[in-house]
């Protein structure tokens, strides 16, 4: 009998079927609980540790009130209808679906007699709670963050958008894991191409399990190499930052024991925003966008340059040659500045190692080490260790980690080709990254968007924090069927009344 084939009327069948399928024998957490129920044998299957011991012992006792002489016929129609008070409960007639519900947490009922099964969903899930996001952190806003549990991530989006069409279409992906992954986007406003086209690479995944959660399904759906370093899609574990994305005509790809959740399409800009402008004021805001443009651009830029300049003295102004360094050192500036580089990607993994009680003596023996002591060897002149510190704050100050960790690689492979031929290397390092952006898409969407293709609209909202009042419209890349977010005259009328309350 395959696991695929329906359900058979004789309970011992089923249960001999089940048990094998489960292997009950083998697997303590499996429990088989008989039970009589009036006249009628019933058998109960879960997974110790996923089912919710109250709701059950409820549903159970209620189970004894059943009156013998009205169970006969029809008993499981019965069941479902008069007995069991509990909300999520549904009918399934396959080996197959009772293996793959019980495997997932909720109960299955058979009863004698019967050829379909009762589910229970009173399932119930190790759980921590919402958390501030540690990559997320802001001054003001809420401090509630996506956990591991997918039931709870979307009931976070459910609280700040309470639109009915916002839609959460669950699915599985893995063979062997079943892994749940929901799909969210709001019918009307998102494009519906790029949400069948999210649907289908989902339902087209074929592999065993997905343990990494979200970041092997992200590899999975992502069109394009597997070897650009370029995010195409962004990560986020902020509730209010799904729900804003949501708003403006993007799709979120939600991954059951993941807390980030899969932000699709985005550009290079949107990895560069934070939720941190967007709770300040409009001003502020723009001031600490221009920060971080600032710090990201130093973070690639910085130490090519420098070592060109260095190189090449030739090229500085002669009221700026106090930049280049006053001794070259025993050591070649390139090697210098890539040992550097490599130190720093190590004292970054091993304060991730480190237990958080000694975090801190990690940072100060790096200080030691790099700042002073590499510097007085003559390992390092103190320009390096200097500009390559300013380096790595601008790649800390990046919002995107998985962006910071691409731009990395970029100052590596500008440092090297500099080192190499100068400002030809220089030159060539740029065009080469510059070409490399303009030919990368993200779910058909161009990666430089609105630089390139250009969009006067979008880059005027991309450099500047806009206020929140006079952001009319979703990014027309997006191609959202509701382009405009509220009308413009109910927009109008409602400032007016403000102000006249304001006046009084």
């Amino acid at each position: 009998m395959g696991i695929g084939e329906k359900l058979a009327s004789d309970l011992e069948t089923n249960v001999r079927q089940l048990k094998s399928i489960l292997a009950v024998d083998q697997n303590f957490d499996v429990l088989v609980r008989e039970l009589e129920l009036g006249r009628k044998k019933v058998v109960l299957f879960f997974v110790d540790g996923l089912t919710n011991d109250l709701i059950m012992t409820q549903v159970l006792e209620r189970l004894t009130t059943v009156d013998p002489h009205n169970i006969g016929i029809n008993a499981l129609s019965k069941l479902f209808k008069s007995y069991i008070n509990f909300t999520e409960v549904n009918l399934v007639d396959t080996y197959d679906e009772i293996v793959n519900k019980v495997l997932s947490g909720p109960l299955a009922l058979l009863v004698d007699g019967e050829d379909r099964a009762l589910i229970i969903d009173a399932r119930v899930y190790p759980v921590r709670s919402p958390d501030e996001p540690d990559l997320e952190k802001v001054v003001r806003g809420s401090r509630d963050g996506f956990t591991e549990t997918l039931i709870l991530n979307t009931a976070l989006i459910r609280r700040r958008i309470r639109d009915p069409r916002l839609r959460f279409e669950i699915m599985q992906a893995g063979l062997r894991s079943k892994t749940d992954i929901v799909l969210a986007y709001i019918e009307g406003i998102a494009n519906p191409e790029l949400v069948d086209s999210v649907r289908e690479k989902i339902r087209y995944i074929n592999i065993d399990g997905l343990p990494m959660g979200e970041k092997a399904v992200e590899e999975l759906i992502s069109p394009g190499t597997f070897w650009n370093p370029f995010p195409r899609v962004r990560y986020t574990e902020r509730p209010d930052v799904a729900a804003a994305h949501l708003l403006d005509g993007h799709v979120l790809v939600l991954v059951d024991t993941s807390p980030s959740v899969l932000i699709l399409p985005t550009t290079y800009f949107h990895h560069l925003q934070h939720a941190e402008e967007f709770r300040q004021n409009p001003s502020v805001g723009l001031y600490l966008r221009v920060i971080r443009f600032l710090g990201v651009a130093v973070s690639v830029f910085l130490l090519p340059l420098w070592l060109l300049f260095a190189l090449q003295p030739e090229l500085l102004p002669a009221e700026l040659t106090f930049l280049g360094p006053t001794k070259a050192g025993k050591i070649p500036l390139l090697v210098q500045f890539l040992s550097a580089e490599a130190a720093i990607d190590m004292i970054r993994l091993a304060t991730i190692h480190t237990p958080s009680p000694i975090a801190t003596s990690t940072g100060v023996i790096a200080a030691v080490l790099l700042g002073d002591l590499a510097a007085r060897v003559g390992l390092f002149i103190p320009e390096v260790v200097l500009y390559t510190a300013l380096a790595a704050i601008g790649t800390f100050l990046t919002p995107s980690y998985e962006l910071a960790s691409a731009n990395r690689l970029v100052r590596l492979f500008l440092l090297v080709l500099t080192g190499l031929l100068r400002l030809p290397g220089f030159l060539i390092g740029i065009l080469t990254v510059f070409i490399y952006l303009l030919r990368t898409k993200s779910f058909g969407i161009p990666y430089l968007w609105p630089l390139i293709p250009f969009n006067a609209e979008g880059l005027k909202a991309v450099l500047a924090r806009p206020p929140v009042p006079i952001q009319h419209f979703r990014p027309s890349i997006l191609k959202p069927q509701d382009r405009v977010r509220q009308p413009l005259p109910a927009r109008k009328v409602h400032f007016l009344q403000e102000a006249k309350k304001r006046k009084r």
